[in-house]
């Protein structure tokens, strides 16, 4: 799990996997739909200091190589965010296997019976990955935060739909 000491790392492995030049060397990236950052040194504060909220990590040779955020969100839920995966070790497992990790934490510690992500509905290839790890479209929309914080639109009318999957 991560702790203040590691933000600084995460926010350049979150940043490096989701937007900018370096997030194309992964096989998905946001790069064409948002630019500026995707988290801060203070969201990553928030998220660790949070109750019930945890950043699990990856590491590899003493280095932070893949992350997310899992956070409890009501009696038998919660919620994972925020994967990320350093992009030129992706597609090795390394992703799915964390996300599996925190399935397992959410459904062995907390007894949930239902895991949620948000996802931006243009990236299709990462829903239908999704998907095949056995999470559901709901049809719950929302739209994406208009808050520089999160990324700077550069498609209007961004959508973040709810995925779920069921233990």
């Amino acid at each position: 799990m991560a702790d203040i000491a590691d933000i600084p790392a995460l926010a350049v492995l979150v940043n490096s996997a989701y937007r900018g030049e370096s997030s194309r060397r992964g096989w998905t990236t946001e790069a064409d739909i948002l630019g500026g950052q995707r988290t801060d040194a203070g969201e990553l504060s928030e998220l660790i200091a949070a109750p019930a909220s945890y950043i699990l990590l990856a590491e590899q040779a003493g280095q932070i190589i893949a992350s997310i955020h899992l956070k409890q969100t009501a009696n038998q839920s919660a919620y994972v965010g925020m994967l990320a995966v350093e992009p030129g070790l992706q597609q090795r497992g390394t992703g799915r296997a964390l996300l599996t990790h925190a399935e397992k934490t959410a459904c062995q510690g907390w007894q949930a019976s239902e895991i949620s992500m948000t996802v931006i509905t243009l990236r299709t290839s990462l829903i239908a990955y999704y998907e095949r790890l056995g999470y559901q479209r709901t049809g719950k929309l929302q739209p994406f935060p208009d808050d520089p914080r999160y990324g700077l639109q550069k498609v209007p009318g961004l959508m973040l739909e709810t995925l779920t999957k069921r233990f």
